[in-house]
């Protein structure tokens, strides 16, 4: 069956001056116009939801950084670190003890139940940090008043202990190289550092002569300077 043009399309056109067309140049005009009102509307119409897929940053905007956050797991680990410590002396059990890493000597004897009545606490520095290995004496009213030493030694320390320590503090001049391992801050490096000065440069007169070995500057001295003792 041939195309019938509809009465109206043919009315449209023939107000707009184009009453002259056959039935094929309208079917071929009409098609015309619904491929171009439909590229139209491909072309302009909206993505779905409106919105817009970024494919990078714009030029010139700076990148927020990243920032990491350290995992629970980690920070209990790192909160668990424990050094174990020997107590003997004046003290009412004594025994070995683990404790948080950077306890002092005071907590030590706490651990231990505290001092006897008769314990010497002037005679060692309470608030000395601790080392991992070592061992607290406190001392009698009696062996501190005859001379005796207290405080803390490496296990290397057990021939020369005494005459390495006066009042608590580690002397420079007679310690050896463990025993200065053991304050805090000190590696096995800077202990062999601080020997070999002392026996290639003399005795050290006075606790800040420290500063001359190398390794050794304000900031670590200011953290020595309690714990130690020229002799």
């Amino acid at each position: 069956m041939p195309f019938q043009v509809p009465d109206r399309v043919r009315e449209l056109l023939a107000r707009a001056g184009l009453s002259g067309l056959s039935d094929r140049a309208i079917l071929v005009l009409c098609a015309a116009a619904v491929a171009i009102v439909a590229l139209a509307a491909w072309r302009f119409w909206p993505s779905p939801g409106g919105v817009e897929v970024a494919t990078g940053p714009a030029e010139g905007a700076v990148e927020e950084p990243v920032v990491g956050v350290a995992s629970e797991s980690g920070s209990q680990g790192a909160a668990e670190t424990s050094i174990t410590v020997h107590v003997v002396g004046a003290v009412r059990t004594p025994g070995v003890y683990s404790l948080p890493q950077g306890s002092r000597v005071s907590d030590a004897i706490a651990a231990a139940g505290g001092v006897t009545g008769n314990a010497a606490e002037e005679g060692i520095n309470l608030a000395r940090v601790l080392a991992d290995g070592e061992q607290v004496r406190m001392l009698t009213q009696e062996e501190y008043e005859s001379g005796g030493s207290s405080g803390a030694g490496s296990p290397a320390a057990g021939t020369g202990g005494a005459s390495a320590s006066v009042g608590g503090k580690v002397d420079l001049n007679k310690a050896t190289a463990a025993e200065l391992d053991a304050l805090p801050g000190v590696g096995p490096s800077t202990a062999q550092k601080i020997v070999d000065d002392r026996e290639a440069n003399g005795p050290f007169k006075k606790v800040e002569d420290l500063m001359r070995v190398s390794g050794i500057g304000q900031k670590k001295f200011d953290a020595l300077k309690d714990l130690i003792t020229a002799g």
